[in-house]
């Protein structure tokens, strides 16, 4: 059985950060995930423009992590200062950065890998970390 996600580290420097949802995901919930993202995201002043593009940035991300990390991820999603992020970690081999796509997808015919390309045009903020086991990314929009 794979290790699980990890929710949460403790950092002195999230304190400040108000947690709006934190949760552990399966394929299964996705649908789930999805509507309370957009929820979250409304509360938290998220303009209604960008909502839309912000829930399908996590949700490709989230997709990822079971698609390609073991079957599920865990999500933590606050707001920080002027800006709502989302973190989600997974228990699968970790990546960086380097498998974002830096041509336009689909010229090599491929019908999947766009969501974290996608991901990193509609968000203001992206970063791919490796954790101690799988990987964190992290992805943030401004609010109003």
């Amino acid at each position: 059985m794979p290790a699980q996600p990890r929710l949460w580290s403790a950092d002195p420097a999230d304190q400040a950060a108000e947690r709006l949802l934190q949760r552990r995901f399966t394929a299964r919930e996705l649908p789930v995930l999805r509507v309370q993202i957009e929820e979250c995201a409304a509360w938290a002043g998220l303009a209604e423009t960008r909502r839309g593009d912000f829930v399908l940035a996590v949700d490709a991300v989230a997709t990822n992590a079971v698609e390609h990390a073991g079957g599920q991820g865990a999500l933590l999603l606050r707001r920080v200062g002027n800006e709502l992020e989302c973190r989600i970690s997974d228990s699968g081999p970790g990546f960086s950065e380097d498998v974002i796509p830096r041509i336009l997808p689909g010229l090599d015919g491929a019908t999947s890998g766009r969501g974290l390309w996608l991901t990193r045009l509609v968000t203001d903020r992206l970063a791919v970390s490796a954790g101690a086991v799988g990987a964190v990314v992290t992805l943030a929009m401004r609010l109003r």
